[in-house]
């Protein structure tokens, strides 16, 4: 026992020594706006981005990458994120998971269509990102529903209880998303997060919907409302909670401390309602539908235009992640998933890109003959398929070497050429980067999920062989057999 202590001690101690370093070269504590991690990676906004130590910490042990996105710089640890930033929130005197004093005293950068654009991309980020692990759970009851009911394996009755009680906790995910993305924009934006779930709450009344399916005319202090169904969406609340943000900081700023508590609230939410329900939310609802309709455009043309349109997403999808710019197609997919139950262009697209990086990462293992960069490319490996975490693959192999992306898109790009040729689409939403990505494709017919396995075969076997081909020069040092 006494041996498991100390070597729990020294975990402790290596991630205070990281959290320590890394304080040290983005500028301290004091030149820290916020920070928050991912899965991956600790996401830090500075009030000036020049004093980063951005090369030192590229070579710190224990740092896989930096990516600088503008306003946004992220440093890539790997699985063991949360315990580095829990070592460097208490090294920092930052509290955890909660929003960091704006300094409205810091100089403001000049605005751009490039800063607006990540500004957009954060704010989206940071409100989706925190839904994907209740997004998971209800995914896996509605596979459940899937692979044991009666259109599958047949475990499961339609009529029985357990079939009824999957059914409505995998559908309750969907249905109340409003309510959860109203308090997980709050947090981003720096709202109340109760307030923030009551608009999520207010955009999906019965009242309001049942307006809506009757088309009963309405206003709100006399301004007529464009009555649309908010159930299952997500921009009108995230939309709606940012303007709020600046209207509930007006009220706490210019309320006396004794009235905050009551008036704050009631106002804010007073002074939104004809903002949310006349203007935001439809206008949130509109960008939803273009950003859909964009995506399943593609569906819309047929032969080699939307097969190669499967295929190039799938051979980019892994740039697109390490530059942050994922965060587009993650919003649209979670749009269309929530409207349609189903999506056929990036959902697969992404998953093939996923299992090609599990090929690179065993095609490097095959390949490579030195010992340590070999137990490295295992680990990387196991981390991918298990864990579901590719980030250690992508920037410990794949930017390290660069050589072996060839493979992982080429590999990617011939799954995604068979998802277009057979027309698989992914109808269980299944948000994790492991093995269980494959189980994304059942849920629809029988022959969908068969050939969803098939092109992730090709994805993952032509990743590996030709990783192993093409992913290293002869004689590089790495795949010379070493005589003892």
């Amino acid at each position: 026992m006494a041996k498991n202590k100390g070597e729990i001690t020294m975990s402790t101690e290596k991630y205070q020594q990281l959290a320590e370093a890394i304080l040290g070269k983005v500028g301290g504590q004091e030149n820290i706006v916020s920070v928050t991690h991912c899965m991956t990676r600790l996401r830090f906004n500075f009030k000036d981005n020049s004093v980063v130590d951005t090369e030192g910490l590229k070579k710190t042990t224990g740092v896989l990458a930096v990516v600088n996105t503008g306003d946004l710089i992220q440093v890539v640890i790997g699985q063991m994120v949360d315990r580095v930033y829990i070592a460097l929130c208490e090294t920092a005197g930052l509290e955890a998971q909660a929003p960091v004093a704006e300094n409205l005293d810091a100089p403001k950068k000049p605005l751009s269509a490039k800063s607006i654009g990540l500004s957009i991309l954060d704010g989206l980020a940071g409100s989706l990102t925190p839904l994907i692990p209740m997004m998971m759970a209800a995914a896996m009851f509605k596979m459940l529903v899937s692979l044991l009911g009666p259109s599958m394996i047949g475990v499961l009755q339609e009529g029985s209880d357990l079939y009824k009680l999957f059914t409505f906790v995998g559908d309750a995910g969907y249905y109340f998303l409003p309510i959860m993305v109203g308090f997980t924009a709050a947090r981003k934006f720096g709202v109340t997060p109760v307030v923030g779930m009551f608009v999520g709450a207010i955009l999906l009344h019965p009242t309001l919907i049942e307006m809506v399916n009757n088309k009963t005319p309405f206003t709100v202090y006399g301004i007529p409302v464009y009555l649309q169904n908010y159930a299952n969406s997500i921009l009108p609340t995230i939309l709606s909670v940012f303007v709020m943000s600046f209207v509930e900081k007006f009220f706490k700023k210019t309320l006396p401390p004794m009235l905050r508590t009551v008036f704050a609230p009631f106002l804010t939410v007073l002074v939104m309602l004809p903002l949310m329900l006349c203007l935001l939310g439809p206008a949130g609802a509109a960008v939803g539908n273009i950003l859909c309709d964009g995506l399943l455009s593609f569906s819309n043309y047929g032969g080699i235009a939307r097969i190669l349109a499967i295929a190039v997403i799938a051979a980019l999808w892994e740039y697109l992640v390490m530059s942050g710019m994922h965060i587009i197609f993650i919003t649209t997919m979670i749009l269309v998933f929530a409207q349609n139950g189903s999506e056929f262009i990036a959902m697969p697209a992404g998953a093939m890109a996923s299992i090609a990086t599990f090929g690179m990462c065993l095609g490097c293992v095959m390949r490579i003959r030195d010992k340590e960069e070999r137990s490295l490319a295992l680990g990387y490996f196991v981390a991918s398929i298990i864990g579901g975490v590719t980030e250690p693959g992508l920037y410990g192999l794949g930017f390290k070497y660069r050589r072996p992306f060839i493979g992982l898109m080429a590999g990617a790009f011939l799954g995604g050429v068979y998802i277009g040729i057979c027309n698989v689409g992914v109808y269980t939403m299944v948000p994790s980067a492991n093995l269980l990505v494959m189980l994304s494709f059942a849920g629809g017919s029988t022959i969908n999920l068969v050939n969803g396995l098939i092109a992730a075969a090709i994805a993952f076997i032509g990743s590996a062989i030709i990783t192993y081909i093409t992913g290293f020069k002869k004689d590089d040092p790495l795949v010379i057999n070493r005589k003892a």
